[in-house]
């Protein structure tokens, strides 16, 4: 079997598949101060190593320190890596920062909103924010509040909202702009099942139009619905990558929970 990368494209047995990011050898250093004379290093990401293909889900699994968030800020260009290298459709941010976000959206769970703006007036900020004319910002803030179902709210303060209104608002705001690419972290963290399934259903719909998306959970089975492929990734370290099926199989179980706790070597092992 013969393959090899042309600009970001895998070909495969003349077959084309288009990996959309490229995610290369990538470490994350930090140091932290111990008292006033010492410090200390150590990773928060360690050589990790793999592709998000066009139409997918790529689920990106673990618990609390893994190192998730920290590589999902790092994909969507908020902090360097010290190692490695990031393509997302062929570029990178050293040389084409802005191309590259006009094209991508960034959701993370403790994304602060203005609390004494409406939700429209919020929506509104951000479509200029890409440089969207008054009529493009004002179709689409029609087609979010629909889809996302915040006709009843959507001109109130944000923060009269609650909860789950708050993340449809902050979803909205990533996604006004029609981006190919989503890194969404925890994106239904703390929400209850109704405001959950709306972003959830969303997120598939994205997929079937092709779009390239990269989603974050501490909710094994809800990753195990919806994602093509999984990574695994404990204590800076990718531990597993495939289907949720292949993983399962691998590890001789019957779903991504206990799958991970296998490959750790039980929850003991997790604690240490």
């Amino acid at each position: 079997m013969i393959f090899f990368y042309i600009f970001g494209i895998l070909l495969l047995d003349n077959e084309r598949m288009i990996i959309l990011i490229e995610i290369s050898h990538i470490s994350k250093r930090f140091e932290k101060n111990i008292n006033k004379k010492e410090k200390i290093s150590f990773l928060a990401d360690n050589d990790i190593s793999f592709e998000v293909n066009d139409g997918e889900i790529l689920g990106l699994l673990g618990p609390n320190g893994a190192g998730k968030t920290t590589l999902l800020r790092m994909i969507a260009g908020i902090m360097e890596p010290t190692e490695g290298e990031i393509l997302i459709g062929g570029k990178d941010f050293l040389h084409d920062e802005i191309e590259i976000k006009k094209e991508l959206a960034f959701l993370s769970g403790n994304t602060r909103l203005y609390k004494d703006i409406s939700c429209v007036e919020l929506l509104k900020m951000c479509g200029s924010y890409y440089s969207m004319t008054k009529d493009e910002i004002n179709k689409r803030i029609d087609e979010v509040v629909k889809r996302f179902d915040m006709e009843s709210f959507k001109n109130q303060r944000i923060g009269s909202l609650s909860t789950g209104q708050m993340q449809r608002v902050g979803v909205s705001r990533c996604v006004l702009h029609d981006p190919h690419y989503y890194i969404l972290d925890e994106a239904t963290s703390g929400l209850d099942i109704i405001s959950s399934q709306v972003i959830l259903d969303f997120i598939k719909e994205e997929r079937e139009k092709g779009k390239c998306i990269i989603y974050s959970t501490h909710y094994m089975e809800e990753a195990e619905n919806i994602c093509d492929r999984v990574v695994l990734i404990n204590k800076g370290v990718v531990i597993a990558i495939g289907t949720p099926a292949e993983i399962e199989k691998k590890t001789n179980t019957t779903n991504i929970r206990d799958a991970f706790f296998t490959l750790i070597g039980g929850v003991s092992n997790e604690m240490e």
